[in-house]
């Protein structure tokens, strides 16, 4: 996937109320960017940290900037969470996910009080496939949640009921740290999410983690990295 261009360097100054970064370019100016993550980007929004942002001339904006992508370390971290489903469906659509080629796909797909980021198709088969954006990455091992999600404990007991209503139940955790060689749930964040986690894998939904490769140009996603929850 093409990200936004131009994009503009600076440096993070703090990310604060969520939604809200204010970034020092690298001509002087500071200003303050839109940040599309409800995370608490542990690891990422570090204070001074390399950043690029894109810019938008749409009014009805209140700002004009976006923060897309966070340097840690030698390599750029895509933090934009609203961009991990297309970045998946653009994946889903290639092929580049061995587990799901030729499947028939539909986003935001309804099912019980939730909506399931994809419905797959093929012949006779259904699957419902949930994703969540990793930023988090410890000594290779890439983590998830960086912060205390009921929302995605909710996403887990969907997939579960799924299963017993005869979907395959899919949990696809696209990895956004190029160095990550395996995945582990974040027990020390959340320990109730890493229980539900593998609670829902012994009753028969699947575990999938695939991380992107990143350049200021574009994100795709590269391979497919081993789930841990032993």
């Amino acid at each position: 996937m093409q990200l936004p261009a131009p994009l503009f360097a600076g440096r993070l100054l703090r990310r604060y109320k969520r939604f809200l970064a204010d970034v020092e370019l690298d001509d002087g100016q500071v200003v303050t960017a839109h940040t599309p993550n409800t995370g608490s980007m542990l690891q990422c929004a570090v204070p001074g940290y390399p950043v690029l942002i894109s810019a938008t001339d749409n009014p009805k904006r209140k700002l004009k900037y976006t923060l897309e992508l966070i340097q840690v370390g030698q390599d750029w971290v895509d933090t934009h969470t609203q961009r991990a489903n297309h970045l998946v469906a653009e994946a889903l659509d290639n092929g580049w996910i061995k587990e799901f080629c030729g499947y028939q796909v539909q986003r935001e797909y309804r099912f019980g009080a939730s909506r399931i980021d994809f419905h797959l198709e093929k012949m006779a088969q259904q699957v419902l496939l949930e994703v969540k954006n990793v930023t988090l990455c410890d000594h290779q091992i890439a983590r998830f949640p960086d912060a205390v999600t009921s929302r995605g404990q909710k996403h887990l007991h969907e997939l579960q009921v799924a299963v017993q209503q005869g979907y395959r139940g899919v949990i696809f955790f696209l990895v956004q740290r190029s160095e990550a060689t395996g995945f582990r749930p974040a027990d020390e964040i959340d320990p109730v999410y890493g229980e539900v986690l593998r609670k829902v894998v012994a009753a028969g939904v699947e575990p999938l983690a695939y991380k992107t490769a990143t350049s200021p140009q574009e994100n795709r996603i590269a391979e497919a990295i081993p789930v841990l929850l032993d």
